[in-house]
């Protein structure tokens, strides 16, 4: 309840932002009309749209933004034909007549009620389209509401959430209507200037519709938004559930498809993971809860806690994108090899970060690739990760041999203490482990992060969790928009060329482009995909304008080319000499290719 309760607050608080300023000429336009049968069926159709348009965002994948940039485009053309019935009244006729015909066939009434429903249906019909064009502010009670509906997936509740929110913005609109309402009508009885009010509002409105079809609603009156409304947000988020409020040293996950994320870990968060104690200190953390909801298994057939009673059980969450995952994996390969005739079983539980992810073939090829042979779980509906309360990437579960959570561990690293639990665990189950600890020898991306000299964080280049772009003019969102290189300080970031930057990812529209990056650390990686057609694409990374040579990574060559074959994380740096400030540039040579996030080591 106290979740509905800051989602509505939290619209509440739209009315303060400057990202609602385009929707408000398409309000006030209505503003002397009866509220019952003009404003509120329109407020009302404007929450509804985007509460069912934000659900499909956030469980159906980037389809669907791809279908509300289309409908965008309708609902400009609908509302500048608004803007130009409210200019020139003798195009109301023609333009009206044919919803004077649905409304008539739609109501058996007498004239004044048909009358009235045409009324009701054309404001509805104006809310849908408002809503169409609404870009709210991503502050954090909408971001939480969106985290939770990645993770829950398709359900009536975040459809509930999102719906509380819109109304919770068209309450605060309502309340500006009524008030506008009797200005307008004070104005209109004094001054008799009605027909100079609703001229100006048609031009009102058509300057909302060049600004909506500029892409202002959602570029720099959107940055705005975030700035002057986050802090409200997160105090009330704060106040009314604190312990919703996000980790200092985490990252909150969610891409254009909204495709799961939760929190992923850094070293800071690492740090804190539990440390194993003594054999009589190791504690009873919890039952071991179910497996069931994978959408498949790959190298086993569904296994269940019950089957396996008397077994030692690693739980490890991972998605293959993820450089913290790929990291762990070598250590967990190893131990599930090393232990699997003593009674440990090993299961990895594959829970996607983006929307790329969730496809069986390319988690299949993974798994092949990274010579995973234990069980894995494709989690893709987070069912898994929720009955474990999870929270990150990686996530290691330690069960003992009664079916009981003993360890938890979270992120990279501390893999002896790790591997003690384990023989613990199974020395208690009556195995003997006697023998020193797995030799792990990790290369490419799996190789061991230089944690001591990496000074840049994750950074994604969808607009949903981007930080530090730096191109001129800012980011222009879910449209193509041509984008000139900056010269970045440390840690910034910028495209060159015509890019389409959606909620999960940069998309090069043309066939050159590229980007920049100013970076200090060892390794730079960055996920990739493909154009959609699967075609590869062909690039080229340098170093302070320089081949890499000797630093190059291992999905490129000593002068830098490399080649995009299907949607993973390539390595493209590593750095041979000393670890300084550089800059880092890929430039690609054809078009489609999809940019995710960098991560370094």
């Amino acid at each position: 309840m106290i979740l509905f309760l800051l989602a509505y607050l939290g619209g509440v608080l739209t009315i303060v932002s400057p990202c609602i300023l385009p929707v408000l000429p398409f309000v006030f336009a209505r503003a002397d009309r009866p509220f019952v049968r003009s404003g509120l069926p329109m407020l009302a159709g404007m929450a509804v749209t985007f509460a069912l348009i934000a659900t499909l965002a956030a469980v159906g994948g980037g389809w669907a933004v791809q279908a509300n940039e289309y409908g965008r485009y309708a609902a400009i053309v609908l509302l500048a034909a608004f803007g130009l019935i409210l200019l020139f009244p003798a195009l109301s006729d023609v333009l009206t007549r044919p919803l004077v015909q649905l409304g008539a066939r739609l109501s058996e009434s007498a004239q004044r009620g048909g009358e009235a429903g045409v009324s009701i249906w054309t404001s509805v019909l104006l809310g849908i389209a408002t809503g169409l064009l609404w870009a709210p502010c991503a502050g954090p009670v909408l971001g939480l509401i969106l985290t939770g509906a990645a993770l829950q997936g398709a359900n009536v509740g975040t459809t509930l959430l999102l719906a509380a929110y819109a109304a919770g913005a068209a309450t605060s609109l309502a309340l500006a209507l009524l008030v506008g309402g009797r200005i307008f009508a004070a104005m209109k009885r004094s001054l008799g200037v009605g027909e100079w009010i609703r001229r100006g509002l048609g031009v009102a409105v058509l300057i909302a519709v060049v600004v909506i079809a500029l892409g202002a609603d959602t570029g720099f009156l959107t940055r705005v938004s975030v700035a002057s409304t986050a802090s409200l947000e997160q105090g009330l988020l704060d106040k009314l559930h604190p312990e919703n409020a996000q980790p200092k040293s985490s990252v909150v996950m969610n891409g254009p498809a909204m495709t799961g994320g939760s929190m992923m870990s850094n070293s800071a968060m690492m740090m804190t993971a539990k440390k194993p104690g003594p054999a009589e200190t190791l504690p009873v953390e919890g039952a071991f809860p179910s497996l069931d909801g994978a959408e498949t298994w790959l190298n086993s057939p569904p296994l269940t806690p019950a089957a396996l009673k008397g077994k030692v059980v690693l739980i490890d969450f991972w998605t293959y994108s993820c450089i913290n995952c790929l990291r762990a994996i070598p250590y967990v390969r190893a131990w599930a090899e090393k232990y699997k005739d003593r009674g440990l079983v090993v299961i990895g539980v594959h829970s996607p970060e983006f929307a790329f992810e969730r496809d069986v073939d390319n988690v299949e090829k993974a798994v092949a690739d990274l010579k995973i042979a234990y069980p894995v779980a494709l989690d893709n509906d987070y069912t898994i990760w929720r009955a474990f309360d999870n929270h990150y990437w990686p996530a290691h579960y330690f069960i003992d041999a009664q079916g009981r959570i003993r360890h938890e561990h979270f992120g990279e690293g501390d893999y002896d203490e790790s591997e003690r639990v384990i023989q613990q665990l199974l020395a208690e189950a009556g195995e003997n482990v006697a023998g020193g600890l797995v030799a792990v020898n990790a290369t490419g991306a799996e190789a061991a992060s230089d944690e001591s000299d990496a000074q840049s964080p994750e950074t994604y280049l969808g607009y949903f969790r981007a930080d530090n772009f730096v191109s001129p003019g800012g980011a222009v969102h879910d449209m193509g928009h041509i984008y000139e290189a900056p010269v970045p300080h440390l840690n910034e970031w910028g495209l060159s060329g015509n890019w389409t930057i959606g909620m999960e990812r940069a998309t090069l529209n043309e066939k050159t482009g590229g980007i920049v990056y100013r970076f200090h650390a060892r390794d730079l990686h960055l996920v990739l995909g493909p154009s959609p057609d699967g075609k590869p694409v062909q690039f080229r990374v340098t170093i302070d304008g320089a081949p890499p040579d000797y630093s190059h990574g291992s999905d490129v060559d000593g002068a830098g080319n490399g080649t995009v074959t299907g949607q993973r994380l390539y390595q493209l740096i590593r750095q041979s000499g000393p670890i300084m400030d550089r800059t880092f540039e890929i430039r690609f040579s054809d078009p489609g290719v999809q940019a995710y996030a960098f991560t370094f080591g």
